[in-house]
């Protein structure tokens, strides 16, 4: 099942059909003992609407806090150990890429996320940044993952590099976070062969692309989220991005004018522009 977020509220796509769930939120699915079931009896009783995929989408998200992962791929911990050499941080990568706990951060509040097809910012300090493309779990509030989601984690590469202590001003400010199109709402786990895959396109000309599978994540999905709800409660849930695997060159930067495209098997494509 796809959940979309319009302005009029969300559209339910299942078995080919477009339905409105009149009255229902994602702070009410995500709070819900058993989410899916929710949507199932929704669906039963919604509208049926014209249209397989709705045009006007808002970021499907409600009031969930935005955490995230780090280091979860081998190319990501190589990509993070170079930026950090210079500063001699790089063996702080290293040693996180291989340890029993993860590394867990705070990415975005909900009022800071941007919807499809809207403007994702490069920081003005900053002269070495990248989209980071992501898988993204969509968590109940107990914890369990109900669905995903694709998420842009915009990161400046430069700032985390100078200084493991300054990632907080890489990766969150304002324009920095975007998710969507739709959530992926399963009671099945993705097969590792799922494809996520990144195109950057400036001026009419693509400028990278690059691919990856989630098989490539190095820790299982329950177990970012059992790190995540250690001694921290979130009551209507929580998303939470789990890491890139792919990383443009170092001599690539964002620029003003780029399109994003981020596009994850069985979810679909989220697109963005650089402000």
């Amino acid at each position: 099942m796809l959940l979309y977020r319009t302005d009029d509220g969300l559209v339910l796509v299942t078995q080919g059909r477009s339905l409105r769930l009149a009255g229902l939120s994602l702070d009410e699915i995500l709070q819900d003992r058993a989410p899916l079931a929710l949507l199932e009896a929704h669906a039963e009783r919604a509208t049926e609407v014209d249209g397989a995929t709705p045009q006007a989408l808002a970021a499907p998200i409600g009031s969930q806090d935005v955490w995230a992962a780090g280091v979860t791929y081998f190319r990501s911990r190589d990509a993070r150990m170079g930026e950090a050499r210079a500063s001699g941080g790089a063996t702080f990568y290293d040693r996180v890429y291989e340890a029993e706990r993860p590394e867990l951060f705070f990415k975005s509040s909900a009022a800071r996320v941007v919807a499809p097809g809207g403007t994702v910012r490069v920081r003005r300090d900053s002269a070495w940044s990248v989209p980071e493309p992501e898988l993204v779990l969509v968590l109940d509030a107990a914890g369990a993952v109900v669905g995903y989601t694709i998420g842009n984690d915009m990161s400046a590469r430069d700032i985390e590099g100078e200084n493991p202590l300054y990632l907080p001003q890489a990766k969150v400010y304002d324009g920095s976070c975007s998710l969507g199109p739709a959530v992926l709402f399963t009671k099945d786990p993705l097969p590792p062969t799922t494809s996520i895959s990144l195109r950057i396109v400036r001026g009419g000309v693509l400028a990278f692309e690059g691919a990856t599978t989630t098989g490539q994540i190095k820790r299982g999905f329950d177990e970012l989220a059992s790190w995540l709800f250690r001694d921290s409660s979130f009551p209507v849930g929580c998303y939470l991005f789990t890491g890139t695997g792919i990383v443009p060159p170092d001599e690539f930067t964002l620029a003003s004018g780029d399109q994003i495209a981020i596009a994850i098997d069985g979810i679909g494509t989220l697109t963005n522009t650089v402000a």
